[in-house]
């Protein structure tokens, strides 16, 4: 994994990326939410460790843009055989969706990026976010949607890398 400040980033998430939500049951409440994230939660299952290889291996540095926060280091980083990532500085999550308004991460994210290229792998991205990033960004990028019931796939992976190569290849 490339960590040279002027190489790009790659901004990942885990609910509905590194862990799909098909056959998931979500927690309802805050209580249930802090249990269905512990590393003995049977949908943790459902994460596929061979990404973390694959993840490691890509031209980049790899960030978690997720709202498990440094959460994410204690329980996915150690199922994917991935060493402690950087946490991306998230505004707080909002309670729920809403159609047509830009990605609650967007923004803190390219202000993190600071005009660095960079990869975003989530399973929330819309047409809203690519053109706000066009807008204010000044380096180049990829937001990458992934569909939220299977999860990052292979496929995915072969695209980021794709970009990261044809775009960012390390001399």
């Amino acid at each position: 994994m490339t960590t040279s400040p002027r190489g790009p980033l790659l901004f990942l998430d885990v609910d509905g990326t590194l862990l799909p939500y098909e056959g998931a049951q979500l927690p309802s409440t805050l209580d249930e939410w802090d249990l269905w994230q512990r590393p003995t939660n049977p949908q943790l299952s459902k994460v596929v460790r061979e990404h973390g290889p694959r993840l490691s291996a890509l031209p980049c540095e790899l960030v978690w843009a997720t709202a498990w926060m440094h959460d994410a280091n204690k329980v996915m980083a150690p199922l994917l055989g991935l060493p402690d990532l950087p946490v991306a500085p998230l505004p707080e999550a909002p309670e729920g969706d809403e159609p047509g308004v830009l990605h609650w991460k967007t923004e803190a994210l390219v202000e993190l990026a600071a005009g660095r290229p960079f990869v975003w792998v989530d399973d929330e991205l819309g047409d809203l976010d690519r053109a706000w990033v066009s807008a204010h960004h000044r380096g180049e990028s990829l937001l990458h949607r992934v569909n939220s019931t299977t999860g990052l796939t292979t496929m995915d992976l072969a695209t980021v890398d794709a970009w990261l190569l044809q775009h960012w290849s390390t001399p």
